[in-house]
Formats: structure tokens, C-alpha cells, sequence
């Protein structure tokens, strides 16, 4: 079932609600620049496993409104605030893949985990998707800002170079073709904007030692997006954190390995 959710004036986000029976519910935060059909293997999966699942398009991208603005994490943390207060959802387990992984981190800060029990970081991007002087393991700051330029003068080339990284194992040409139309359903403006906020100060790492419930951090150590050494931030930085390192997966691990991180996510909602 989906249904749009106000979470601001003239601004509606796409919500896909399956299987609003099940026993434990989870809610999906998609990663740039897909949507929440990218979890669809997981939720084949989990709903047949008697789980709610939940996926969120945020603004900017799959069937959600595109407004100029809002791309920030404060405001797409205040998306998903809005979306748990709408559907009343309580003692859920939150997965956020890639700024999806950042933009759970800042809801479990900014709105002191309102509704969460457990929490699931994939291959996310945090504490700082780039390098900073002060943190040595992200990627080149140049890399994002060849992304924004290409955005803006050639984005469908732009999208096929960026899925060429994002499976670590080859997929069939229809596969990789329904992965660039994903991207296609964003707005330039949203793509771009997004990867500018790469390269704010968001103060992630604050954030982070605010974690308080269960967190499983699951990462392949072949991602060429958010690169491993993240994960190994993100556990040192989060109390109570588990890793699970993918070792044939690269950024797209909910994929290259989906069979054992169904089952990882399934026994961690479980526990």
C-alpha cells in the first residue's frame, strides 16, 4: 500500500506500507539517488518473515515532491519525524543505507531517537562521507565536486558512471538499467543538492556518541562510495554498535549479498 504524508506545506513524501500487520515493523531510508524500490529484496524478504516494512522516498527523489529546498539532514530528519508521528510508529527498527545511514544518525540526535528500538546503519555515510583535515578516511572532496559539476551538464552519464561503482558484483543489463531509471526519478536540483550537503560540516560525529539503542553496522569492505574505514568509524564512535563486514559486497551490499543481510537484519530485529 502507499500513500503520501505532508511533512511540510505544499511538500508531500511517498510512503510504501507493507504488510501493515506484521509482527515488527521497519522502516527503509533510501540512499542517493535511488528510492525506496531499492529495498525491494528486502522487503519480499521481511514481509514474508511477518515484518512491517516501511519505505520512505525522500523529497527530491522517487515519487515524492521535489521542492527547491530542504536538503539538508535537520529537514530530512524532520521528514521522517513526521512520517513516525502520522503513522504512530513505536519501537521500530530504522535502516538507512548510504545518506539514508546519515540522515538516521542526525533523527536519532536531532529528535532523540523518537520511536526507534534498534537501529541499522548499511554502508552509510557518516560520519563524513569526504575527507576533512581532522578525519582521513572518506573519499576526496574532488570526487564529490566532479558529481555536482557532471549533475548539472550530463547527469544521465553522471548516474551510469556512479551505478558502474555501486554493485561490486556484475548484474544483467536489465538490472543496471532499472537501477539508472531510479535515479532518473529524482530532479537534478535534489541530486545536486544532496551532494553538496556531502561536503557541509553536519557534525555527525556529535551525533553519534547520542546513540543510544542497538545498533547493527553492516558495510561492504569493497564499497567504493562510502569506504569501509567508515564502518570502523561509526563503530568506535556509536556504544552498543555491532559490525558485520560484507566481504564480497561493495556499496550496494543489501544486493551483492542480499540472502545474508536478510537473514543479518531479520535475527537482529529479532533479538
Amino acid at each position: 500500500m502507499g500513500y503520501y504524508i505532508n511533512v511540510e506545506e505544499d511538500v508531500n513524501v511517498y510512503v510504501e506500507d507493507l504488510n501493515k500487520e506484521g509482527k515488527d515493523t521497519v522502516v527503509f531510508l533510501h540512499g542517493w539517488p535511488g528510492s525506496s524500490k531499492l529495498f525491494e529484496y528486502q522487503f519480499n524478504y521481511l514481509a514474508e518473515k511477518g515484518c512491517r516494512c516501511i519505505g520512505i522516498d525522500q523529497r527530491g527523489f522517487g515519487d515524492s515532491d521535489k521542492p527547491l529546498h530542504g536538503y539538508d539532514y535537520d529537514t530530512l530528519s524532520d521528514d521522517l519525524r513526521c512520517v513516525v508521528n502520522t503513522l504512530n510508529l513505536k519501537n521500530f527498527t530504522l535502516i538507512g543505507h548510504s545518506t539514508g545511514g546519515a540522515i538516521a544518525v542526525r533523527y536519532m540526535a536531532r529528535h532523540k531517537g523518537f520511536g526507534v528500538s534498534k537501529l541499522v546503519l548499511c554502508a552509510a555515510a557518516a560520519p563524513s562521507l569526504i575527507r576533512r583535515s581532522y578525519f582521513p578516511y572518506g573519499i576526496k572532496r574532488d570526487v564529490v565536486d566532479n558529481i555536482i559539476k557532471e549533475t548539472y551538464i550530463d547527469r544521465p552519464k553522471m548516474l551510469k558512471n556512479f551505478g558502474k561503482i555501486f554493485f561490486y558484483k556484475k548484474v544483467s543489463e536489465p538490472f543496471s538499467e532499472w537501477f539508472l531509471q531510479l535515479g532518473f526519478q529524482a530532479a537534478g536540483w535534489s541530486t545536486a543538492a544532496i551532494a553538496k550537503t556531502w561536503l557541509r560540516e553536519e557534525k555527525l560525529f556529535d551525533d553519534m556518541k547520542e546513540i543510544s539503542v542497538p545498533t547493527l553496522i553492516t558495510h561492504g569492505v569493497h564499497d567504493k562510495v562510502c569506504l569501509f574505514p567508515l564502518a570502523m568509524q561509526q563503530h568506535y564512535l556509536i556504544d552498543n554498535s555491532r559490525l558485520i563486514k560484507f566481504e564480497n559486497s561493495g556499496h550496494a551490499l543489501f544486493y551483492d549479498e542480499k540472502d545474508k543481510f536478510n537473514r543479518e537484519v531479520l535475527c537482529f530485529v529479532r533479538e
